[in-house]
């Protein structure tokens, strides 16, 4: 097995140098290797080869397999022929499942976030049982990979607003239950996180579908409620992003509309001194808005 690794690695590092050349000595990288590469990438199976077989890689070279890998990608035709022509769920399955591999989860996870640049994998993810294993990445004991793991979830729910659309209007209902579990988990990091993004994906136009259906629920109304209540400021403070957009709501549904109403009082005593220490022109003048709006709810 130890001669496996060392010749797994020897053939990569060979890779790399035809790719890059040689950085050390300012040898510049061969035309023709660089075209046979990007030929191997589109018109063969280098890229999931270089996938699947990063476990058997020694660390370093593990690294350089992810500089080629994603180079190749980028390279050709600006992905658009290799995405074309990959197997994409061979390829997301190897790189989603390498989170679940302490030694592999950076590297794949840096590999996953190149192909998620290219439309069509994240078509290929998004329609993927793949991505649901995303909301229990996310919150994994070790920190680096939970972090790693939300920056692809992240990356697919953000870069190409067209095919989330259109994932959001095929399955709205069981995303929204399913991230309502983000915003419930008892880690700290992943409600916070899945908070921000929460608040930053409901002001996106191109999320609109996703907007009207979150905000005419009483029940997520009530969950970030009591998240506005959290003992964590900034908890607090991205709870208060996304129930700004609850309140700024003109047409709210009369449940949404009653629950706000009945507790006009008490939000408009807590949010006089919510977070007013903070330096934050914007924000401070956003609350000040919310509670115009709340003192005019009810009879």
């Amino acid at each position: 097995m130890h001669k496996a690794f060392i010749l797994a690695s020897k053939h990569v590092v060979a890779l790399k140098a035809a790719l890059f050349g040689d950085l050390a000595a300012e040898v510049p990288p061969k035309p023709e290797d660089v075209a046979l590469l990007t030929s191997e990438a589109v018109d063969g199976d280098l890229l999931a080869l270089l996938a699947r077989h990063l476990r058997l890689l020694e660390f370093e070279a593990s690294k350089d397999a992810v500089l080629v890998f994603n180079n190749l990608l980028r390279r050709s035709a600006g992905g658009r022929t290799a995405v074309a022509r990959v197997d994409a769920d061979g390829v997301l399955e190897t790189l989603v499942g390498g989170y679940e591999v302490n030694s592999l989860a950076l590297n794949c996870g840096s590999m996953l976030r190149e192909c998620l640049r290219h439309e069509p994998l994240v078509r290929a993810l998004l329609w993927s049982p793949l991505f649901w294993r995303f909301f229990s990445l996310v919150g994994v004991a070790d920190f680096d990979v939970a972090s790693d793991a939300f920056l692809s979830f992240k990356e697919a729910l953000t870069r190409h607003k067209a095919v989330i659309t259109a994932f959001m209007a095929d399955r709205l209902d069981p995303f929204v239950s399913a991230y309502n579990g983000l915003l419930s988990s008892k880690n700290y990091v992943v409600r916070r996180q899945s908070l921000k993004l929460l608040g930053e994906m409901l002001v996106e136009r191109s999320n609109f579908g996703l907007m009207t259906h979150y905000i005419a629920s009483a029940d997520n109304l009530k969950l970030i409620m009591n998240l506005l209540l959290d003992s964590r400021r900034n908890i607090q403070f991205e709870a208060f992003h996304v129930f700004k957009v609850f309140v700024a709501n003109p047409n709210k549904t009369p449940p949404v509309a009653t629950i706000l109403a009945k507790n006009r009082d008490r939000l408009l005593s807590y949010l006089a001194d919510f977070l007013t220490d903070r330096d934050d022109e914007q924000f401070h003048e956003e609350r000040l808005m919310i509670m115009d709006e709340i003192r005019g709810l009810g009879p």
